[in-house]
């Protein structure tokens, strides 16, 4: 049984780590808080569902802006004072989130602002804080460390949206907010607590082949997109994870689900995204035996495939219901739409604990930020694109269709990519290429 739990030894071996894993789990529980109370604040603002969901735009626009541009500067100057300053300007912007509740100011303009600035500072704190990992520990222990960051992340986005939802409904928005960010002094003490994390010399040019520039700009990103286009196995990683992404997320369909599917409405939608994060979760926290995978390609390759397979189960049982709008909850249909959701939430977790993995062992750490960088427009852009996707099939097709021919769409899509570059598939993780 102690081999199948998660691997410890990350938190063991490195007290720098352990310090940033604890305080990056307890902030990003404050982080789920704010962005539910955040929307449900704009709804009680506008009462539009359309306000809502252009928070996500917010959001985006300013986080695929300056991912590339802050992942250059995190290999340019010294991580931890990059990570600190963003961190400091994530907590400023959270204290005006919560200021604006305090005073009631009430002016959806002002959150969409605030939102948009915690967005940009995001982008350049992601690649900075991923891109020390690798220098608090060995490469071997990448794989658990990897697996103890998914598992605090679900954690977080299974127990902050309950504990926002329930604050704002006792307290208020402006309580929500405030415990945010005390939450999040314990992000800033883990980054001051770092030591100082510069980036290493980039020594021979034939390393990654792209030299530092004295000056930070669009060329200095051009060079990390240079390298990503040279590297198969590093592009593989964020190619076979847009097909998930963008062809099979079911989230946008979750809705419709519990409404016209399945019945039970709000609370079906929320046991089903619920599913989705135990099965993470779960993934996680059973992630002792990934420590050991020699042949990670691979590992990726079969849990994207569970993946597609999952999700076009889970359409499988809308369609098998239909779009009845039943009065009373279907709870057979709603156990296997959320077994199917747990096991499309397991494998997620487990892609994203190699893919992360590959980028930090296989690419050089002069350019790990700028790679960094375009993992987090790729994991920020790709979802929003597939709820795009999917719901205009569901307008076409219906949300069950839908959801089936997303699945098997990225697993034909996934294994042609694998075909194009069959050095993927014989990636060994002793032996790191990029």
């Amino acid at each position: 049984m102690p081999r199948l739990i998660a691997d410890l030894t990350p938190l063991r071996v490195s007290p720098a780590y352990r310090r940033l894993w604890w305080g990056l789990g307890v902030s990003n529980i404050g982080t789920q808080v704010t962005v539910v109370a955040v929307g449900l604040q704009v709804y009680a603002l506008t009462g539009s569902t359309l306000a809502v969901g252009t928070l996500g735009i917010a959001a985006l626009v300013p986080l695929v802006a300056l991912g590339l541009y802050g992942g250059a500067l995190v290999d340019h100057y010294d991580r931890r004072r990059v990570s600190l300053l963003a961190s400091s300007v994530l907590w400023l912007v959270t204290a005006g989130i919560a200021a604006q509740a305090w005073f009631d100011v009430g002016s959806v303009n002002l959150l969409y602002a605030l939102v948009a600035v915690q967005s940009a500072a995001f982008a350049i704190n992601n690649p900075a804080r991923t891109s020390i990992v690798p220098r608090l520990l060995e490469p071997q222990l990448m794989p658990a460390a990897n697996a103890l960051q998914t598992l605090s992340f679900n954690v977080a986005l299974t127990c902050g949206p309950l504990v926002g939802a329930l604050l704002v409904a006792r307290l208020g928005y402006a309580w929500a907010y405030t415990l945010d960010v005390l939450l999040f002094t314990a992000a800033l003490w883990a980054v001051w607590r770092l030591p100082a994390v510069p980036s290493e010399p980039v020594g021979d040019p034939t390393d990654g082949g792209v030299p530092r520039r004295r000056v930070v700009g669009l060329s200095s990103v051009l060079d990390g997109l240079r390298y990503l286009a040279t590297r198969p196995n590093v592009r593989t990683t964020f190619l076979v994870d847009l097909a998930a992404m963008v062809l099979a997320f079911p989230r946008v369909l979750w809705p419709a689900a519990g409404a016209l599917y399945l019945g039970g409405g709000e609370t079906t939608t929320g046991v089903l995204a619920a599913g989705f994060a135990v099965g993470g979760i779960l993934a996680s926290v059973f992630s002792g035996p990934l420590v050991r995978v020699r042949w990670q390609g691979r590992i990726i390759v079969w849990a994207i495939t569970a993946w597609g397979l999952s999700v076009a189960a889970f359409g499988a049982v809308l369609v098998a219901v239909g779009p009845e709008a039943p009065d009373g909850v279907l709870w057979g249909a709603v156990v296997l739409a959320g077994v199917a959701l747990l096991l499309a939430g397991g494998s997620d977790a487990i892609s994203s604990v190699f893919r992360q993995s590959i980028l930090q062992t296989a690419t050089p750490d002069h350019l790990r930020g700028r790679l960094q960088g375009v993992f987090i427009v790729v994991v920020a852009g790709g979802p929003r694109l597939g709820e795009m996707v999917l719901g205009a099939e569901a307008t076409w097709f219906g949300e069950g269709w839908a959801a089936v021919a997303g699945g098997l769409a990225c697993v034909a899509v996934l294994w042609l990519v694998v075909r194009l570059q069959p050095r993927f598939w014989s990636y060994d993780a002793r032996h790191p290429e990029p």
